[in-house]
């Protein structure tokens, strides 16, 4: 199967394919990918001139097989995008699946989308056709090869302890990280080796003991010690944001955790498979047996209401983050 890196590596050198059917929630690597794609188009002749950008609400597919089949106009190929294809109705749908099976060889359909059901007809047919991508979170030991990529594209060595401080200050959040190791790249200069106290000098640092301190307290319910070390977060000038994506960073590590020590893995074990350094194994077994697996589960679909409600509310962001915090020391499961 392609992945990400695959389609940018291919459109840096030129060679493209007819379809990409990119879905997953991991946008940097995805906008990555689709301007690579652009620009290799760009240079085939007429920039600017064979482009046309879809939002898939309410979209009808006639019109982006329409484009797709026009022909490029001084150029080789034309470019067309479709964001957020899973929220066109399931007949249009059906219609980008049946283009799916014999695109044209003179342009390049790009769609993307947060998920895609496996059952439909255009997920079928993506599969078949060899050009569904899929663009999940990064994890574990992925995580830190992209760190680590990120700082051999600035061509800079990075210590696996950077690399530690680095996640631990601004969490699994690709373009956090990416903002980071830009500033990283400036603050310890060209070719310069980064180590963990440029880091902590560098990066403003989210306080992890406080973090920490915030999952314990959802853990126990403890509802005056959970709104206690939320304000101490947001008093150090924290985005709401961040925060609710570092709690759930910290959640899925717990997860994953509970899941390796009922495995039977020791401690030390159960945190690399969990994705964290061995030196918090104790810490993170005493978390994975405050948690159970509803309280995980309900914790998790709390976080998510809590996220659209920060990109998508009016409400202030630090009152709906207190909000969250209240409702999940209250959930009893």
């Amino acid at each position: 199967m392609l992945t990400l890196h695959d389609v940018t590596a291919g459109a840096s050198k030129g060679s493209l394919d007819p379809v990409y059917v990119l879905v997953g929630t991991e946008r940097l690597l995805i906008e990555r990918a689709v301007n690579a794609v652009r620009q290799a188009v760009d240079s085939m002749g007429a920039p600017g001139f064979n482009l046309e950008i879809f939002d898939g609400k309410g979209l009808d597919a006639t019109r982006v097989v329409s484009a797709a089949r026009t022909l490029p106009m001084m150029a080789d190929m034309r470019f067309v995008l479709v964001r957020r294809f899973d929220a066109m109705a399931p007949t249009e749908q059906n219609r980008l699946a049946e283009y799916l099976s014999d695109p044209s060889d003179s342009a390049c359909l790009m769609m993307t989308a947060d998920k895609l059901d496996g059952r439909s007809k255009l997920a079928k047919a993506a599969k078949k056709a060899g050009c569904l991508i899929d663009a999940k979170p990064l994890r574990g030991r992925e995580l830190r090869e992209f760190v680590r990529a990120e700082a051999t594209a600035r061509d800079h060595k990075i210590a696996p302890e950077a690399i530690e401080t680095l996640l631990d200050a601004v969490g699994d959040d690709l373009a956090a990280i990416d903002d980071a190791m830009e500033r990283l790249s400036l603050f310890v200069g060209a070719g310069q080796r980064i180590d963990a106290d440029a880091v902590r000098q560098c990066v403003t640092r989210i306080r992890v003991e406080s973090i920490w301190t915030l999952v314990d307290a959802i853990g126990l319910k403890d509802t005056r010690k959970g709104v206690a070390a939320a304000q101490s977060l947001l008093d150090d000038r924290e985005p709401p944001l961040r925060l609710l994506a570092m709690v759930a960073r910290q959640l899925r590590i717990v997860a994953r955790m509970r899941e390796a020590l009922s495995e039977g893995l020791r401690p030390q074990e159960a945190a690399k498979r969990a994705g964290a350094p061995p030196f918090k194994a104790a810490d993170l077994t005493e978390s994975a047996r405050r948690f159970t697996a509803d309280s995980l589960g309900n914790a998790f679909a709390l976080i998510a209401e809590a996220d659209r409600a920060l990109k998508g509310s009016k409400r202030p962001p630090d009152v709906v983050l207190q909000d969250a915090v209240l409702a999940l020391c209250a959930d009893r499961h």
